[in-house]
């Protein structure tokens, strides 16, 4: 199977990447689009179904295309986690295969029901819209389009979802307020964002719309307070053409402005836009994992990167004398020094603002300083090469790495393992069950030399002395190749293919392909209309260019 979770099989040696097929299954199927050497195939029917193939629970699991997993077994989904993250350390981090440090993944735990991996997600953003008969419907987008696919009822997600989108549904039918439509730029109600407290049962309900006002409010706030558990309703403002979803204003219509849930004996409070684990049952898994690699005895001081509304942060606080936690959205950092405060932690302090520039001028204004843990835990693009940098030359004894992306995970690992430390433990787990995702936590440590000699070296001419112009030759033979631009990439593919490709392309073939991204200087946080993505040939002939500039 592919990463993507489509089927890989062969008819004379052709290869065929067909969705919704699994390992083992033997289908008839039709090629949708053919390439030399390979193509994508459509399944039309299972001829002798695999050993691991189930009954999705979803009937719009395959349309809706989030799960994608849903018809494998879920002992089966945790193989294919596992050999995933295995490959792409392999691959990617080119770590040897035999002395991998690998733990088996950590899976769900059965639910009171006999199911496992179902009802796990504590938040759903599910986008409104019109249907084919000018009905507004509401459910998720289709993989790579956005078209909703109408879904009553998401079975990864909290069942009074159901109740709370029906109700606003029937809200905006009864008093004609429009959904948004984003190729007009019309339309008031973009999506509804629902959060719910695992431990707690507090609900959160925050409708996210293309204006500052929704008619007749406190009506659907009173509603929507009727139904149990709910804590809060509020409206986000997001009047951008954009992909994003949350802008920055919140307006509180009832109830409190933010939700509580508890990880262990921590309580934490979250707001609408506040970074939160979506899998309660096992983040308390996932953290305690991180701490136990952390290897705290009590007196070392500890940097937690992208710490979000400081959860990790708090659990290792228990443990550290001091913790520094770095956030970029001001939202989470207020949280996060609430939560401090709410659970009477005293030795912690957080900073608002990007890692990659927080630590190194941190470490510039203190080089005396070091830290004794660091541990990151980026979002899916992994970290910024001046972060890794930095952590290099602060010599931390452990870094603790939490991921949600393995093949950046294993780039990253790569930089750090050539620049003195040793993969120690890696640790997958499954925190998104039904879809190919996969969170690995893994422990570095730093390698201390056996041993140490001093050596004496003089430059300039004469006997044991090392001439200068030797060292200016080697330099020049050792020179850093010219950085590869995308102006380069655009002009070589003009050149032999004879058509030109735009800069988003080659940003997600490369990231597809887990290599550095570089922050560009013009980039806009809106897009005027939904990004598209390249067809195949283009991707073909992008790939043909980073190989021909030796990028891969």
């Amino acid at each position: 199977m592919s990463e993507q979770g489509e089927g890989i099989g062969r008819v004379d040696g052709y290869t065929l990447f067909v969705k919704d097929a699994l390992i083992g299954d033997r289908i008839e199927g039709k090629v949708v689009k053919a390439k030399k050497t390979y193509g994508y195939g459509k399944l039309l029917r299972i001829l002798e179904p695999s050993p691991f193939r189930v009954e999705p629970l979803c009937p719009a699991a395959s349309p809706c295309g989030g799960c994608q997993l849903q018809a494998m077994s879920y002992g089966r989904q945790l193989s294919f986690k596992e050999d995933k993250v295995r490959n792409h350390l392999i691959r990617i981090g080119g770590f040897d295969e035999a002395a991998l440090p690998m733990e088996p993944i950590v899976g769900m735990d059965m639910d009171p029901e006999g199911n496992r991996g179902f009802r796990y997600r504590n938040k759903g953003q599910f986008p409104f819209g019109r249907g084919k008969e000018g009905q507004i419907i509401y459910g998720f987008y289709a993989g790579r389009t956005h078209s909703i696919i109408e879904i009553k009822e998401c079975f990864l997600g909290s069942q009074v979802s159901s109740r709370i989108l029906e109700t606003v549904r029937v809200f905006m039918e009864e008093y004609k307020i429009p959904p948004y439509d984003e190729v007009r730029h019309e339309g008031l109600v973009r999506h509804v964002l629902i959060r719910t407290g695992y431990h707690t049962g507090e609900v959160m309900v925050c409708l996210v719309i293309n204006g500052r006002c929704l008619p007749h409010s406190q009506i659907l706030a009173d509603r929507l307070m009727a139904v149990s558990g709910m804590t809060s309703v509020s409206l986000n403002v997001n009047r951008r053409k954009t992909n994003v979803i949350l802008g920055d204003e919140i307006i509180l219509l009832a109830g409190a402005p933010c939700i509580t849930d508890t990880i262990g004996s921590l309580t934490y409070r979250i707001a609408p836009q506040s970074f939160y684990q979506v899998n309660p049952q096992q983040t308390e898994k996932l953290y305690k994992k991180a701490l136990e690699f952390a290897g705290l005895t009590g007196g070392e001081t500890v940097w937690d990167l992208y710490c979000g509304i400081g959860t990790i942060s708090l659990f290792l606080a228990g443990e550290a004398s001091q913790v520094y936690g770095v956030e970029i959205v001001p939202a989470a950092v207020k949280n996060a020094r609430e939560n401090a405060s709410i659970n009477h932690i005293t030795n912690v302090e957080f900073f608002e603002g990007r890692a990659e520039e927080i630590l190194p001028d941190w470490y510039r204004a203190h080089p005396e300083e070091r830290a004794d843990v660091i541990l990151v835990d980026p979002p899916r693009k992994g970290c910024d090469e001046a972060l890794l940098a930095t952590m290099v030359q602060m010599e931390p004894g452990r870094i603790v790495y939490v991921s949600c992306d393995s093949a950046t995970l294993a780039r990253d690992l790569k930089v750090l393992c050539s620049a003195g430390y040793r993969l120690e433990r890696v640790q997958p787990v499954d925190m998104f069950p039904m879809t190919v995702h996969v969170e690995t936590v893994v422990m570095l440590s730093h390698k201390k030399p056996d041993s140490v000699i001093n050596v004496k070296v003089e430059f300039g001419e004469g006997e044991g002395k090392v001439p200068l112009d030797n060292i200016a030759k080697r330099a020049e033979a050792y020179k850093p190749k010219e950085r590869v631009t995308y102006k380069m990439i655009k002009g070589y593919i003009e050149a032999k293919y004879g058509f030109k490709v735009h800069t988003a392309y080659i940003a997600e073939v490369k990231r597809d392909l887990g290599l550095p991204m570089y922050d560009a200087p013009n980039a806009v946080e809106e897009l005027k209309q939904p990004r598209k993505h390249p067809t195949a040939e283009k991707v073909e002939a992008i790939k043909d260019a980073l190989k021909h500039f030796e990028v891969i």
